[in-house]
């Protein structure tokens, strides 16, 4: 049995995950934005599920759900599920969230959901307003930059296996009712590259979609890029990565 903590899991896939992972008996912590939301996970907290609440896109906020949850114990993965696709959150809650995370519950496992329009974002993060004062980046750039969060991790710590994942334009509330995937594929690799011991999903440091390995865009695996989007967010958070 595996401990994973999934952000996001009120709705859509991050909820079809822990419903998922439920299923074939894992310790699942999920995650609701505030205690408005909390309530949409009763079910699932009936069902022997933990939670913990916290709006992502508060700083305060993060640091005190990554308090909570690391006082749980250690996890066996975490999947950065949480999203948003417009707005001045999109740094905020795509990027900056998932970093602070990452440093502060740790997990052998790491899991980061990205998007194929990442592979359309500006490798740049020269004028990106990290606290979500005004937007200065699209959710390409955002996705791009959470992708190559995924890489800079699997690189600094490879004793964890960190995968970024696409899972497809799918119909929940973010993706529309024209959404043209699966929903019920949407969060299929998520849980599977949570839990499985395939070989190929223990290699570090892959960009999926719907189980396979697919090709990022060429600065997920740019070092020197890799650096100053670290070195860009320790500044502004005030937490540097670790190995």
């Amino acid at each position: 049995m595996a401990r994973i903590l999934i952000t996001g899991s009120t709705e859509g896939i991050g909820r079809a995950a822990a419903v998922s992972l439920l299923d074939d008996g894992h310790d699942v912590v999920v995650h609701a934005r505030n205690d408005a939301r909390l309530k949409m996970l009763d079910e699932l907290v009936g069902r022997g599920a933990r939670a913990v609440v916290g709006d992502l896109a508060d700083l305060d906020q993060v640091r005190g759900l990554g308090d909570e949850a690391a006082g749980m114990g250690s996890f066996d993965a975490v999947i950065h599920n949480a999203g948003v696709i417009d707005g001045a959150a999109l740094l905020p809650v795509n990027v900056v969230a998932p970093y602070l995370l990452t440093e502060s519950v740790r997990a052998t496992r790491l899991i980061y959901l990205s998007s194929s329009m990442h592979r359309g974002g500006r490798p740049d993060v020269g004028d990106a307003d990290w606290s979500g004062g005004s937007k200065t980046v699209s959710y390409s750039d955002s996705k791009l930059l959470v992708t190559v969060l995924m890489a800079a991790v699997a690189r600094r710590r490879p004793d964890v296996v960190s995968h970024a994942v696409d899972p497809g334009w799918v119909p929940t509330r973010m993706g529309g009712p024209s959404a043209s995937d699966d929903l019920d594929l949407g969060h299929v690799t998520q849980a599977w590259l949570a839990t499985t011991n395939d070989l190929p999903a223990l290699v570090s440091g892959g960009y999926w979609h719907h189980q396979r390995r697919q090709t990022p865009h060429p600065a997920v695996n740019d070092e020197a890029f890799q650096d100053e989007l670290l070195a860009a967010l320790a500044e502004h958070t005030g937490v540097t990565l670790t190995p």
